[in-house]
């Protein structure tokens, strides 16, 4: 038998020696490579984890204490030491586990994670809650270097200069670090400050020493090392213990550290490298590629994103004051080849969106023409920003927004069906839904000549040409505009289908491209009146396209028959998009029975 087979919860990761650690972690590696092999999902970040998550089961005692994962979705050998390897197969898939963190999943899961930057703030509150509850147990957070310096985290950092105690933030450090100092001496004097020993020695020596020479020159020596040579002193004085840098794949080096920090009596960073796709050697060469992939490890096509790239290059070689801003999703956007092309124009801020929001705002009142890419997921986090500093201030700012409507197996987290609805009530911004990708160019053109803020959202994965086109000089929305019955109003490429699929061998049916969702083309809203219209979009109802099409007749005073598709007031779980969709009955068989049921 494995010793995976035996894990049915992390009391069974107690049962084995120390020695047997590094098995059990080669063992999870090879589960999740199997598994995402076959389902798709964040392999690089997951491989990275494993020795720290197999440590942590091993020295502190879940659900009892509580393990928070900032973004989660590194989380996968936790969800398989807690109880849910047995569902690990499903993980991702329609009716299956959450790729991230999930509360209605699991005990196991202190917090929910989809997004960057919430675990400390999070961390806080459940201290202050165990605190005042009364309550004893350990509170640890596991956070990226990139999630660590994410605006939210930034505020639960400065918020308060008393920290908790027994709360243990793991900074898992892959990539940049906050410090550049790994020298032997911190090493040793970051170990010996985490033992109790320490502690009851310093204290003796304070109280016997105290104002003795020998007592100052301790303090002084502690200082030196500390705020000297190893300048922590910004992390002390935001409240924690620093303790580092320590190897993130030497497990009994981590066990070792988790005993001495676990009764500490201040709150405590613990620094940690760690090797991004640790164990798979493609990985680790290539952890990017390998952040998130699909079955059999590739990477999915996305063709919005990829056309998105070429028109923003294209409209750069001709206009210098186009800039392109993404934060941290280059590759994502499409965004490579501008910054291979034009690195001075380029700028990634990390995941920090209010402030790529805001940056882009101030070029744009400098003079530039900023184009933000960013995934409609996380446009949502920078809403007063777009509000404040873009819309009321009507400032050029275009906002490609990635990922939109259903993006499938990721799950409710980052699902981008709620961006009609927290972009079109702006005054001062206009919001399209491109059908294909030469539609995407002419509306971003189209845009370009605008002077005000514009959103263009447009799908993931890949997408065909349709057969027709039209300028949208000539008119907002295209189409059939008049003779018959029923009207099906279209968002987007995916629902278009839909429609002209439910049309097909139909009569009496004009579908039409709704491409610009703010403006309305009131003039054929106007013209359609008096017949039956259908609104099918991939956004959430409430407040989507077909809201706005009812209040525009309400404002009119005209009492229309209209019907509205679209996600639900719910949030979409996992599985594929054909799934997601079948599910909200965004569906050709909807229509049809809609188009029906008129006649």
């Amino acid at each position: 038998m494995s010793f995976l087979e035996r894990i049915k919860s992390p009391v069974d990761v107690k049962a084995l020696s120390v020695d047997e650690l590094d098995a059990l972690a080669g063992e999870i590696r090879g589960r999740i490579i199997e598994v995402i092999e076959k389902n798709g999902g964040h392999l690089s970040s997951n491989l990275g984890a494993v020795d720290v998550i197999v440590a942590l089961c091993y020295t502190f005692d879940f659900p009892i204490d509580k393990l928070l994962f900032d973004v989660g979705h590194q989380s996968y050998a936790y969800k398989i030491l807690t109880g849910r390897n047995d569902e690990f197969d499903n993980i991702r898939k329609f009716g299956g586990i959450s790729g991230f963190q999930s509360i209605a999943e699991s005990e196991y899961d202190a917090f929910g994670a989809g997004h960057a930057g919430n675990s400390l703030s999070a961390a806080l509150g459940i201290c202050a809650a165990r605190d005042l509850s009364g309550e004893n147990y350990n509170v640890i957070d596991f956070v990226g270097d990139a999630s660590f310096f994410n605006g939210e985290n930034l505020e639960a950092l400065s918020s308060d200069v008393l920290k908790p105690k027994k709360l243990i933030v793991i900074l898992n450090d892959n990539g940049m670090s906050i410090s550049k100092n790994d020298n032997a001496l911190y090493k040793f004097f970051s170990n010996i400050t985490t033992k109790k020993s320490y502690g009851k020695f310093m204290f003796a020596a304070e109280k016997t020493l105290g104002k003795t020479f020998v007592g100052k020159l301790l303090k002084k020596f502690k200082k030196f090392v500390k705020f000297n040579i190893n300048k922590t002193s910004v992390v002390e004085a935001l409240g924690f213990k620093y303790v580092g840098i320590y190897d993130g794949h030497n497990i009994k080096e981590l066990v070792r550290v988790f005993k001495n920090i676990k009764d500490n009596d201040k709150a405590v960073l613990l620094h940690l490298k760690t090797v991004k796709g640790k164990g798979m050697s493609a990985a680790e060469s290539e952890a990017e590629y390998f952040h998130g992939v699909g079955k059999n490890l590739t990477v999915s096509q996305n063709t919005f994103s990829q056309k998105a790239g070429n028109i923003l290059l294209s409209l750069a070689e001709k206009d210098k004051k186009i800039v392109a801003v993404c934060a941290g999703m280059k590759d994502g956007t499409g965004l490579k080849g501008f910054a291979e092309k034009y690195p001075d124009r380029f700028f990634d801020v990390g995941i920090a969106e209010e402030h790529a929001v805001t940056f882009a705002a101030g070029m744009a009142r400098g003079g530039l023409r900023p184009v933000v890419c960013v995934y409609s997921t996380f446009l949502q986090r920078s809403y007063d920003q777009i509000m404040e500093d873009v819309c009321l201030q009507d400032l050029p700012v275009i906002f490609l927004v990635d990922r939109a409507g259903a993006v499938g197996q990721d799950g409710s987290t980052h699902q981008g069906v709620f961006d009609i609805s927290y972009l079109r009530h702006l005054p001062n911004m206009s919001v399209f839904a491109p059908k294909d990708e030469d539609e995407l160019e002419m509306i971003v053109k189209y845009c370009v000549s605008k002077n005000s803020p514009c959103a263009i959202r447009y799908p993931n994965g890949k997408h065909e040409k349709f057969p027709f086109a039209s300028d949208m000089g000539e008119r907002l929305w295209e189409g059939r505009f008049e003779g018959e019955e029923n009207v099906v109003l279209a968002v987007g490429p995916k629902p278009l289908k839909i429609a002209l699929k439910a049309a097909e061998g139909e009569r009496n049916i004009c579908v039409v491209n709704s491409r610009s969702i703010k403006p309305l083309d009131e003039e054929f809203l106007l013209s359609v009146k008096d017949k039956r219209i259908i609104t099918i979009e991939d956004n959430v109802v409430k407040g989507g396209f077909g809201s706005s099409v009812l209040e525009f007749y309400s404002e009119k005073g005209i009492a229309a028959d209209v019907k509205v598709v679209g996600f639900p007031d719910e949030f979409i779980k996992c599985g594929n998009k054909e799934e997601q969709f079948t599910v909200a009955d965004i569906t050709v068989e909807r229509l049809k029975r809609e188009l029906r049921s008129s006649n």
